[in-house]
Order: structure tokens, then sequence, then C-alpha cells
């Protein structure tokens, strides 16, 4: 049984709101099966998290799920026949932003009622759920430099320093043959200055390779760095090339080590989480377990104290006027819309990307018939409260509660964003399997139902699929999340990084044409 608009459901199908003319055959519908509850039977062999027609829907009458419009039949569609992309048409309609209409203030947890955690409190006030040091290239020419560096400290060279998680290289395949000035190289410099100041490093070392365009120097002044202690700088054609700088590099981290160590978790409120909020490998179960679950777990952070970062621009259009009108005002329901204006009319014109209507051959594998229905899923990861500031790629996350980063729906990408803009943790729902890690924020993953959760078990933290088998309540898995989040940001490690997963995934979102 699931608990969906406040009623408890049995039977093949889910009903997800009164007003739907589909439905969601919550295991596989044979054709024949009577379907008591809603009056019909399938015409049509449905596979579970597929949609099925409820009421004879006349051809370019809007698809209704959530009461939510993700499509327009193409051509009339029969009660108990399967709805997906083969009769759905994708075509823009008018949306109501209604800025701010429906916001409602957050019902804040007092300051002593508050959860706490077990973090690594930094000189600034900033709070770590992990301790690393980290090494990172300017450019794709010091990448196997700093690869090279991190790889010589490995857990047996590490064995006498246990409050340090790891020594992690952060390198990338640009920085040269690209604009040297405009936004291209200003989010280059603000991704890296975001991973080299953030909160889970205890020091860093960034090593560039002297010719490129993304100077070292130019890094340090756009984003008011400077080298000390803890932010360490190396030239390699002025350390002697290649071996030298990996030598020298190497002897650098090691006399990082000692005082990276003293570091001990204390006890911290949960106002200090940040949590980047992702999703991949979406399913037909993703709106109705997962992304629900989590949004329920950012609810419960919001009023914490903490910081939910829902992301992934292409991933909520669509659905865009369901956050504007939560926004805690016109401006900032005003600047999401400015950069879904921005995807729309300068970014993908004529691209075959999923902000035009297409989505991943998984997504509609999963039963996603197009951008419009995987958005009303996605955009469920960042709760029912009010949206409190948008942010550009990588820019410092400063405001608490539900938030919104711009960036691409290409996971990789889009948690490097929310890691350079302060999220010390990374929870990712998934309901085809997604094997995403991250460093130096901790990834957990949220699994939407329980046959694929059952065969990754290893790469899976949570079943959210219990909701479908009726062993949970939306609610309840929520607060099952958030506790998880607590004690994976107090030091248990997630299940990707049991799996050592993370050190390929710090990917800066590419924007500017390469020459």
């Amino acid at each position: 049984m699931i608990e969906t608009s406040g009623k408890t459901v049995t039977g093949p199908i889910i009903r997800l709101h009164l007003s739907d003319n589909v439905v969601v055959a919550r295991i596989d519908v044979n054709i024949g099966t009577p379907v008591p509850s809603e009056n019909f039977i399938s015409k049509s062999q449905v596979p579970a998290g597929y949609k099925i027609a409820a009421k004879k829907i006349l051809k370019g009458e809007p698809i209704l799920k959530y009461n939510v419009t993700i499509g327009f039949a193409n051509t009339d569609i029969e009660p108990g026949t399967m709805v997906h992309s083969h009769n759905t048409e994708f075509r823009e309609f008018d949306r109501d932003y209604a800025y701010a209409s429906e916001f409602k203030p957050v019902q804040m947890v007092p300051e002593a009622e508050r959860a706490t955690f077990q973090g690594y409190v930094r000189a600034d006030g900033r709070v770590g759920t992990r301790n690393f040091i980290g090494i990172l290239s300017t450019v794709n020419c010091s990448a196997t430099v700093v690869n090279k560096i991190a790889e010589w400290f490995t857990p047996e060279r590490l064995k006498d320093y246990p409050n340090i998680d790891g020594v992690v290289a952060f390198s990338h395949s640009i920085g040269c043959g690209m604009e040297m000035t405009g936004e291209p190289m200003q989010l280059l410099r603000r991704t890296m200055a975001g991973y080299a100041t953030h909160a889970n490093l205890a020091a860093a070392l960034i090593i560039g390779l002297g010719c490129e365009r993304n100077q070292l120097q130019g890094l340090m002044d756009q984003e008011k760095l400077k080298a000390g202690s803890t932010l360490h700088t190396f030239i390699m054609q002025e350390s002697g090339g290649t071996r030298q700088t990996i030598q020298a590099g190497i002897e650098v981290v090691q006399s990082l080590l000692e005082k990276a160590n003293t570091v001990k978790r204390q006890t911290v409120s949960a106002s200090h989480l940040t949590v980047g909020l992702q999703c991949g490998g979406s399913d037909g179960f993703s709106s109705i377990t997962a992304n629900p679950a989590l949004g329920a777990a950012v609810d419960i952070l919001a009023r914490h104290g903490g910081t939910g970062i829902l992301s992934e621009t292409p991933e909520i259009y669509g659905v865009e006027h369901t956050l504007t009108r939560r926004a805690a005002s016109q401006e900032i329901g005003e600047k999401l819309i400015s950069r879904i204006r921005w995807w729309k009319d300068e970014y993908s014109v004529g691209r075959d990307v999923q902000i035009n209507g297409q989505v991943s051959p998984g997504n509609q594998v999963g039963g996603l018939a197009n951008i419009f229905e995987k958005s009303l899923g996605s955009s469920m990861k960042g709760g029912t409260g009010p949206l409190m500031e948008v942010f550009r790629y990588a820019e410092p996350v400063n405001t608490k509660g539900f938030v919104f980063m711009d960036t691409p729906g290409f996971d990789p990408v889009s948690a490097t964003g929310q890691i350079a803009g302060g999220a010390n943790l990374i929870a990712f729902t998934t309901g085809r399997g997604s094997m995403f890690g991250s460093k130096p924020a901790p990834c957990v993953k949220l699994a939407t139902n329980s046959p694929m959760y059952k065969r990754l078990t290893e790469d899976m933290d949570i079943n959210c699929g219990e909701i479908l088998d009726g062993t949970a309540t939306v609610q309840e898995m929520g607060q099952r999340i958030f506790e998880l989040f607590l004690r994976v940001a107090s030091g248990e490690p997630s299940k990707s990084e049991l799996l050592g997963l993370g050190d390929y995934e710090f990917v800066p979102w590419q924007i500017g044409i390469m020459s």
C-alpha cells in the first residue's frame, strides 16, 4: 500500500491526484487486468512505473500527473491504454509564475532542540563533514602531476593520520584553448576556488603549467585567494618540470599532514549541513518514492536551519512555476526564470538536449515520456518549503533553507557546481541505478524501487522502494534520510565511499568555445 495525496492506495495502480487523467502502474499490469478502483480494464501490457489512461483523453488534451501538465495527447487515448512517448506530444504551453503567491516561511525548530552531527569546525566557522587534503590543476597539462601526487598517498602511507580522509586530486580537461576572459573563464576559476577553500579540505595545493590561459595568478586574483599555511601553489615550468613538481608536491603535502590530523570532530548543529540534491537514471517511480522522500528530508533539514540545493535547470523546466510561486520574493522567482530563458533562448537553441524535450534512453525505458514528466519528479527533491534564493553555477551558497543553483542536468557537472558552492554532502536519487560518488563531499544514494535496490545493494544507501512495498510512508522515509544525513556527516561511510568512488567526478561546466 502507498500513501499518496493523504490516501492509502492498494492494488496494481497508483492514483497521484484526484484530477489526474492517468494513473501509474505499481506493478506490471497485463492486458485484460481489471482495475475496479478506476473502472477500466487494461488494454495494454504496461510495465511497472508506466502510465495508464484512467479516462478517455481526447487528442490535444493535456495529460495530467500530480495535476500538472506533462504533455498532450497526440491521438485519442482510450481508458486502460498505456500512455507514453508514442501517444504523448511535447509542446510548449503558458504557465502562470504567480511569483511568491504561495510563499510560506519555514517553521523553524528552536535552536536548543535542533539535531546535531559530529563535524570539523574550520578557523572561519564553517563546518566540514570530511577532512581531505586537495590538489587542484589549473589546466589539463598539470592533471597528471596532481594525480601522481595524490596517488602517492596510499592508505598505508596515511595510516598514522587517522583523522585525514585522504589526499585527493581534482583535475580537469580545460584551462587552455578557451576564452581568456568572460563567463567561461570566470566560471572555471569560481569552481576551482570553491574546491580549494571547501570546508571539507584541511588544506589545498594548486598546480599550474605556466603558459596556460587559466593563469594561476589570474585565478588567485579573481577569487581573492592568498597562499599561506593551508593553500600552496606551484608552476611546473618554474619548478623543474614533471618529476620535480611531483616530488615537491609530495613534500608539501607531507608537511601538511600532521596539522591536518590534529583536527577532531565536534558536536555542531545540523544548520551547518548543506546538501546538494541530485537525481540520475530516473524512472516512473522517482516522483512517487525517492524524490518526494528526499524532499521530505530537505523540509526537515530546513526546519533545523540547514540548506538543500536543488539544481539541474533543464530538469525543472515545465514545472518551474511550482517553484516561482513558493519564492520568498518576486525578485528570487525572476532570477529562476532568467536562468531558464538563458538556457532556452541562448544556450541550447536548436540543440537536441533535455530542455528541448528529449530525455535519455534510460529515462524513456524507465517510463518517463519527456522532460516535463522528468522535471515533475526532479523538482520534488527540493521539498515543499519556500524557495529562498537562486545562485549561478558554483557561486558560494550563503542562504539557508531551500535554494536553487543553475547547472546542467549532467550529474558530475551539476554536483561539481554544488560542491564548489559549499555543499558538504550530496544526496542522489536513482531508479535505474546510478553509480555516482563524489569527493570531498560524500554522496548517499537513494533507490526508487526494491528490485533495483536488491540488485545494486552495494551502491545504494537507502531503499525508498519501501514506499511502494507498503512498509514506509514518504514522511517516514524522509525522516530516515535526514537521520542518514546526520550519520554520514558525522563520519559513517556512504556506499560510494566504501567503493572508492569520487576520484574522477570533478567536472567543471564547460560553457565556452574551445580554440
